[in-house]
């Protein structure tokens, strides 16, 4: 554990590519093959689920510490962090009991089936077993807020570097259904897995358009397809099954019912990638349906009838048994239209319509439509790329729509994690709802850091109330709030949903009375 724990605090600290897979390169060559399996995990985001609530932490940590309560929630709106705050106020243990992280990892899973005293007691023999380091990553592995200071990316190269074994395999061994449980790190870094029927491929990213489009060069080496808002997925059919992956690599087949109609039609031993969307009426839902139907455990008939799902397909992998990613754009388009043929009395398949236009003003044209169509804006592929690995520039690029916007009051604020952690930068905004200003979004992120500073000045001197760690402020800086897609909501008070929102600048030439209805916000829904 003091190993992992060492290197995930190192790779904390620095933010230079080749010092981190440095790191990950000694860690490969010198650590137990189970904590490299583990490291891995935690990079794949294959780490286990939080066994339990944690809301009995506090309580345990402030008793274990020796304080009072009131004491360490005080330190703990300070430091941001919970598992951070535990581990610096708890004193460090008389003696540190070594084990390795999968012996740790299996004490929280066991968690679970534990009375409460039972928990306690467990925890608690950890956090005196273990250092301050160690206990740390113990606590963002029980919280469920680890984040690893490394991408996968860095640290496949780092692990092929260490293993002198080549970078794509790893790749592939490293995607789909495995866990340091039930494989060793010999496994993971060898062949054997691949008798697993139900493994993906790594997906093939894009990287956002920078510039003008024209930079691209010739239209005519382009084909445009429009960019989908759902869950980015791949549909795995081999011996006469079928597998639904995520882009998380979450399986996900027993959620979509629809999508199993395919199986009669698909040619067996073929792998497609595409989006999983909610259809109706020939227009795309919002994601929200697409969210409710994901974390609903039962989907019941009404359910499926008014959310049904469809795959947009838009690329083939591997057909009839063969790896077909190293082909050019252009001929596996014609493979997947060919399957397209196959798939047409299916009612969930749909085939993403591909365009190859003479000059850019053509593409500019159809990209005013992309809202009637219900896009996010469009996917810009060479015809000669192949389906590359991760993401890389100049094959694939995604150009997506200006956001929505609007004009919003702050009205609450609570300090953020990490870095941030004693500055106000988690703030919940709202707009005129006739008198009355009611809340529609949250936001993190949009601000430099002098703004962030300016505005926590603002709220700590105006103050209004204080509801634990969060404030209730006085409405009078607007911002404006940038957001990708809106829909009907009865889980808020505005009636409405914004998704991934974000704040585009601060508005300090306008007045409060001046920031938008909740009138002009449902207007969007609209266009």
């Amino acid at each position: 554990m003091r190993n992992l724990a060492n290197l995930c605090y190192q790779l904390d600290q620095t933010n230079k590519t080749n010092e981190k897979i440095a790191l990950a390169k000694t860690f490969f060559e010198t650590a137990p093959d189970d904590d490299k399996c583990w490291f891995l995990a935690l990079v794949f985001d294959k780490r286990p689920k939080r066994p339990f609530s944690i809301s009995f932490l506090k309580e345990w940590a402030a008793e274990f510490a020796q304080i009072e309560s009131w004491l360490f929630e005080e330190c703990y709106h300070t430091v941001g962090d919970l598992a951070e705050t535990i581990a610096l106020l708890l004193p460090e243990p008389d003696e540190e009991i070594e084990k390795s992280a999968s012996e740790w990892i299996k004490l929280i899973i066991s968690l679970e089936k534990m009375s409460e005293l039972e928990r306690k007691q467990a925890i608690q023999y950890a956090w005196s077993s273990l250092s301050k380091t160690s206990r740390f990553l113990f606590n963002k592995l029980l919280t469920g807020g680890l984040r690893i200071g490394i991408s996968q990316q860095l640290a496949v190269r780092a692990l092929a570097e260490a293993t002198q074994t080549d970078i794509n395999q790893i790749v592939h061994q490293l995607t789909g259904n495995w866990s340091p449980f039930n494989v060793s790190f010999q496994e993971l870094i060898n062949t054997s897995l691949k008798a697993d029927i139900s493994k993906p491929y790594p997906f093939c990213l894009a990287y956002p358009v920078e510039n003008q489009i024209e930079n691209l060069g010739d239209a005519k080496n382009w084909a445009i397809e429009w960019k989908w808002d759902g869950i980015r997925g791949q549909i795995i059919f081999r011996n006469r099954q079928l597998f639904i992956w995520s882009r998380g690599e979450e399986l996900i087949t027993e959620k979509f019912p629809e999508l199993h109609l395919f199986t009669p039609c698909l040619p067996e031993n073929t792998v497609l990638d595409g989006e999983i969307l909610c259809f109706r009426n020939g227009k795309p839902l919002s994601f929200q349906s697409l969210q409710t139907r994901i974390t609903r455990k039962n989907l019941t008939k009404k359910m499926i009838a008014e959310m049904p799902a469809v795959f947009m397909a838009y690329d083939v992998l591997e057909y009839k048994g063969e790896d077909i990613r190293n082909m050019p754009y252009s001929q596996r388009r014609k493979i997947l239209e060919n399957i397209a043929l196959r798939m047409q009395s299916v009612p969930s398949w749909k085939l993403s319509e591909s365009y190859i236009f003479e000059n850019w003003n053509q593409v500019y044209d159809l990209r005013s439509q992309t809202r009637q169509q219900g896009a996010e804006g469009f996917m810009i592929k060479l015809l000669n790329s192949p389906y590359h690995q991760g993401r890389k520039k100049g094959g694939w690029w995604k150009w997506k729509l200006e956001p929505y916007s609007i004009d919003a009051i702050l009205l609450y604020a609570q300090k953020g994690h990490g870095r941030r952690a004693g500055l106000y930068t988690d703030f919940t905004f709202g707009v005129w709802n006739g008198d009355e200003i009611v809340t529609f979004a949250k936001a993190y992120s949009g601000l430099t850091d002098e703004e962030f500073e300016e505005v926590n000045r603002f709220i700590r001197q105006n103050t209004l109330e204080q509801f634990g760690p969060v404030r209730t402020v006085k409405p009078e800086l607007v911002f404006e709030i940038g957001f990708e897609g809106i829909a009907p909501s009865t889980r808020h008070k505005s009636g409405v949903a914004v998704r991934f929102p974000r704040i585009l600048r601060w508005r300090k030439d306008k007045l409060p009375s001046q920031a938008d209805t909740l009138e002009t916000l449902k207007n969007l829904l609209n266009i």
